[in-house]
């Protein structure tokens, strides 16, 4: 068999277990998920003797050859050379990568798992073919895992790669927990501009699945297939003004459209965040269980996630919707209320940081901190004395922003909103936003709204959420029947409502407050 050029879209890695296999024959499993589209196949066995091994890998390679896909050996480098096939796949506790090659020959395929960026560099240099980059999620079916890196780790490591000529030509897959739900997300986070992932690695939604070949087929097509929230807008506005000038268009398609918000937030906040988007032209519903999503997600709306109240089963409901609306392509806010006040908390948002993609992560300085991995304590849900400039502030959010692949932004004094190319500073809002419950969660309605809307560019709709909200605060706070803030709360429900019907209505005096700039000249 001549090979063509290796292909590591759809990488199989078997597993014999009864857990996962059940009764079927390994080889019919594999030449099903062949003929669904497979790239290539890692033989992975621990448990079988020698004997086994060779006359197992005898038959999937046969199997592999008719297909013209490279079949490697998981481990043994004997058992690869009596199989005569393309290859091995070596940890970091197998033999050594010079003696791998120096056994196999130039021209055999080898890959290392690597799980840092040393480790990653070290088998570039030594020449593997390819790395296994993870594990990206756990999983139960490899128990030696050293880390799990996520898609942020995965970044990371492929930053690095993309730095070196040598290293930067080295195939790479992710490997770990990788099933249909996930698997588009994996590419799309992971990716670094100059260095993407080459394929991922999958075990047990192929090897279990039912139907091999469907399974193959369905996870080669979403591979190839952008995910449902991605959406490339190469003419987004650069400038503070065209950014301005766009904004009364969003707020009149609110009003338009009546956009779903869909809540699942504490009970302090439910009543004054529906009352929000009601003001605001939106129909708000406050949906906590998480099976509701699957319905709800293909109304057009927007998930709201808001972890102000972290139990168990709530933060299940959180993953269940989270997964249902990427799925649909539903925009996601996600606001990590008081994220470095306990551990429970910040595993909390590890959690959901894993479970799925969110479009717009919104939170005061302690929570986006956290978010990045940094153990902030707070006391509560306030985010505490700040100690940054404004340029490493704006650093935090561009940072965050470039490794989630979404929209971050960070309420203070000044507000600090990014994508990773695009950094604003906002300077709206009044001090008795923080003399009341729930102000920052109801900005996240406020932003649903917006993005439920404008999909095409979700900075921008991030900043109208933000610029109505503010703007209608400082309007509100000024008024001759505000004395505090039992009267500014309905005064600020009010004023959202005006702005709503004022920008319908062709008056936009309100934006002249818009106090927004852009603060990439501090950054490196």
């Amino acid at each position: 068999m001549t090979l063509k050029k290796v292909d590591y879209a759809l990488y199989l890695v078997t597993d014999s277990t009864p857990a996962i296999l059940g009764d079927k024959g390994i080889v019919k499993v594999v030449e099903a998920a062949l003929e669904g589209g497979v790239t290539i196949l890692q033989y992975r066995d621990k448990v079988s003797d020698t004997g086994a091994l060779i006359s197992t890998g005898k038959r999937l390679h046969a199997v592999t050859q008719k297909h013209g896909v490279p079949l490697l050996i998981n481990d043994r480098i004997d058992v690869a050379l009596a199989v005569g096939c393309e290859g091995v796949h070596i940890g970091q506790d197998d033999v050594d990568l010079p003696t791998a090659r120096r056994v196999l020959g130039p021209d055999a395929i080898i890959g290392v798992t690597a799980s840092s960026i040393d480790e990653a560099l070290t088998a570039c240099k030594d020449g593997a073919n390819y790395l296994g980059i993870g594990t990206m999620f756990a999983t139960p079916t490899k128990t030696n895992t050293k880390d799990i890196i996520g898609t942020a780790g995965t970044k990371q490591i492929l930053a690095a790669m993309s730095q070196n000529d040598w290293s930067r030509t080295v195939s790479t897959v992710s490997i770990g927990g990788i099933n249909s739900t996930t698997i588009q997300r994996v590419l799309y986070q992971s990716a670094h501009p100059t260095k993407p992932l080459d394929g991922v690695a999958i075990v047990s939604a192929i090897m279990a699945s039912a139907d091999p070949r469907s399974a193959a087929s369905s996870l080669l097509s979403l591979i190839r297939s952008p995910p449902p929230f991605a959406i490339t807008n190469p003419n987004k506005a650069t400038t503070t003004a065209t950014l301005l000038a766009q904004i009364p268009s969003i707020i009149s398609a609110v009003s338009q459209k009546t956009p779903l918000s869909h809540n699942m937030t504490n009970l302090v906040v439910q009543n004054f965040s529906a009352n929000v988007a009601l003001a605001i032209g939106g129909s708000p519903i406050m949906a906590n269980y998480g099976a509701e999503a699957g319905d709800l997600s293909h109304l057009g709306g927007s998930l709201v996630i808001n972890m102000g109240t972290v139990t168990p089963d709530g933060l299940a409901n959180y993953c269940q919707a989270l997964k249902a609306y990427n799925l649909a392509g539903g925009p996601v806010v996600f606001d990590p209320v008081g994220a470095g006040a306990t551990a429970v908390r910040r595993d909390a948002v590890r959690v959901l940081l894993a479970a799925g993609y969110l479009d717009v992560i919104k939170g005061n300085e302690g929570e986006i901190r956290t978010v990045f991995g940094a153990v902030v304590q707070q006391r509560g849900v306030d985010s505490g004395v700040s100690s940054t400039t404004e340029g490493e502030k704006a650093r935090l959010v561009r940072d965050l922003a470039v490794r989630e692949r979404n929209i971050v932004l960070m309420t203070g004094a000044t507000d600090y909103i990014s994508d990773g190319e695009r950094t604003f500073a906002v300077e709206n809002g009044h001090e008795l936003l923080g003399r009341i419950t729930g102000s920052g969660c109801v900005l996240g309605t406020a932003i649903s709204l917006m993005l439920a809307v404008s999909r095409e560019d979700k900075l921008l709709a991030a900043l109208t959420g933000l610029l109505h909200y503010e703007i209608a605060a400082e309007i509100a706070a000024v008024r001759e029947d505000v004395r505090g803030p039992g009267t500014f709360v309905p005064a600020l429900i009010d004023e959202l409502y005006n702005i709503q019907k004022a920008t319908v209505g062709g008056d936009l005096k309100w934006l002249e407050r818009a106090k927004v700039r852009a603060v990439e000249y501090t950054l490196p």
